[in-house]
């Protein structure tokens, strides 16, 4: 069954239908559940709060770069990352393409929180944007355990991650017009090393480019991926599932 391995459920684009999607549609649809990832504090709260009132619903807590105010309060995240529901510490990581927080800064609060996790022998899931060399080499310092959500980056530079024990998280940009390096990294991808997401209400695949993009739209990528692999959509819906599980401690 479908494993949404990222998504930003507490949006608001969101509000007012989420009993619907998680209990009717995600049935309808094959979706059997989903992680929804904080960006900051608030955030993160809201993606407990979601987690925790739908049994197929699991939550990730973490400061997004570009949410980054000098220093994240560690205290306070931990407070959260304990909560039952909690299977990961994320979105964290860094975002060069656009220059909001000092690059230094970035780096420092992504290593912290990646050191948390490791201490809450949580993984992590991590936005690497523009990034490659320095997520790398910060991978390679902390070791955790983690994903690289919505990976942009080329063959050989997911060799290096897959080295260190990391997965691939790949969602609608490999059904893009122009989705060369996705495919190439769709292409190449250990099965067993592959998580499928969406980052909705991001990213929606083709047929559905702009519009609010959900977990049952996953169909759609693992169809293209499954067509580029030479292999069945079911296989690697089931592997993306069983590969999801395993790195979230997900029964």
């Amino acid at each position: 069954m479908i494993f949404d391995s990222h998504a930003h459920y507490d949006d608001s684009r969101f509000d007012g239908d989420l009993d619907d999607l998680f209990n009717r549609v995600f049935k309808e649809k094959g979706v059997c559940g989903a992680i929804t990832c904080g960006t900051n504090l608030q955030s993160s709260k809201r993606a407990i709060a979601i987690a925790e009132k739908y049994d197929n619903i699991y939550a990730s807590v973490g400061v997004y770069p570009e949410d980054i105010v000098d220093t994240v309060d560690l205290d306070a995240l931990k407070a959260l990352a304990v909560r039952k529901k909690v299977v990961a510490i994320g979105e964290i990581g860094l975002e060069y393409h656009y220059e909001g927080v000092d690059r230094a800064i970035q780096k420092r609060e992504f290593e912290r929180q990646t050191e948390l996790a490791n201490e809450l022998s949580l993984p992590i899931i991590v936005h690497d944007r523009e990034a490659h060399g320095d997520t790398v080499d910060i991978l390679r310092r902390t070791k955790p355990r983690g994903v690289i959500h919505c990976f942009s980056g080329s063959v050989e530079t997911m060799k290096e991650i897959l080295k260190l024990g990391m997965y691939i998280g790949l969602g609608g940009a490999v059904t893009f017009k122009n989705a060369r390096v996705p495919i190439e990294a769709a292409k190449a991808v250990p099965l067993d090393r592959l998580l499928l997401e969406t980052d909705a209400p991001y990213m929606s695949p083709v047929p559905f480019r702009g519009k609010r993009c959900d977990s049952t739209m996953i169909k759609y990528v693992a169809e293209k991926i499954a067509e580029v692999r030479g292999v069945s959509s079911e296989e690697i819906i089931n592997a993306s599932e069983r590969n999801a599980k395993v790195l979230f401690g997900i029964e």
